[in-house]
């Protein structure tokens, strides 16, 4: 919105008003709206506001909603809000983890647990990827086995995918059973994520969690294409021999679930 078009509603909306109280009227509501785009606000809600006997505009009831995607640029102003999740489901210490990371970055970090003892684990780059992989392993017959649900996305550090991969592994690879697991790291054709980057702080993870991902029997099936996408599936490759750990490697030449059925049979024992 324009500052003149901002200008020209403003005068509309206070006409009926008297002339003394006009200016600090719209004064008001132009910091309520700056406001409202500086702390990202999705609504801002007053009824009514009032004047005081100083003739100063006064909110006498509020009610503001926040778009919690902003929360890495603005939890300081926010004061640290705690945002309540769904249905009063408490989050388990590693949700906590990457929803904390989550909120110190521009891109986008996000873990569910689903089942802990699972043998199916994801680590899918993009949010509509991340939505197609979990189906698929549903839709085959595996819901009951899929660990987690999430997606990283919008370009994440070396860093920030390595915290995020090693609490994935930390999970995927507990409490040893004997059977076989996977691991999917899948994803679409990133249009900017350079992938050759994020595969840097995935393999550091992998190498710190070798001992766990032998032990745990975890076969992993790569899947990805974009920006320096060549460089990171050989990076993978090569990985897959240092560590004495199965790597299938995929390009953008193969669909994109097909990694799905592949492990599915794995963990079938197949």
């Amino acid at each position: 919105m324009t500052n003149l078009f901002l200008k020209k509603n403003l005068n509309d909306l206070v006409a009926s008003l008297p002339d003394e109280r006009k200016k600090k009227a719209v004064d008001f509501i132009r910091r309520c709206y700056n406001t409202f785009l500086d702390l990202d606000f999705s609504l801002l809600e007053m009824n009514p506001f009032t004047f005081n006997t100083d003739g100063n505009a006064i909110p006498l009831d509020m009610r503001v909603e926040v778009d919690d995607t902003a929360s890495f640029k603005n939890m300081k102003k926010w004061n640290g809000i705690i945002f309540p999740q769904p249905f009063g489901r408490r989050l388990y210490p590693e949700e906590q983890f990457v929803k904390e990371l989550d909120e110190k970055t521009g891109a986008s970090l996000k873990l569910t647990v689903l089942n802990p003892r699972g043998h199916i684990w994801t680590m899918v780059a993009g949010g509509g990827a991340s939505v197609i992989y979990t189906d698929t392993v549903v839709d085959l017959g595996f819901g009951a086995e899929l660990g987690n649900y999430g997606e990283y996305s919008g370009d994440p550090n070396e860093e920030e995918t390595y915290l995020y991969a090693k609490t994935i592994l930390d999970l995927a690879t507990r409490r040893p059973d004997g059977k076989p697991r996977a691991l999917l790291i899948g994803g679409g054709i990133a249009n900017f994520t350079d992938v050759a980057k994020t595969f840097k702080g995935i393999i550091r993870a992998l190498k710190e969690y070798k001992e766990h991902l032998q032990k745990s029997n975890t076969r992993i099936y790569v899947r990805r294409g974009g920006p320096n996408y060549q460089t990171g599936l050989k990076l993978m490759r090569e990985l897959g021999k240092e560590l004495g750990v199965p790597i299938e490697v995929y390009g953008p030449e193969t669909s994109m679930t097909k990694i799905v059925p592949l492990a599915i049979d794995y963990v079938k024992g197949r």
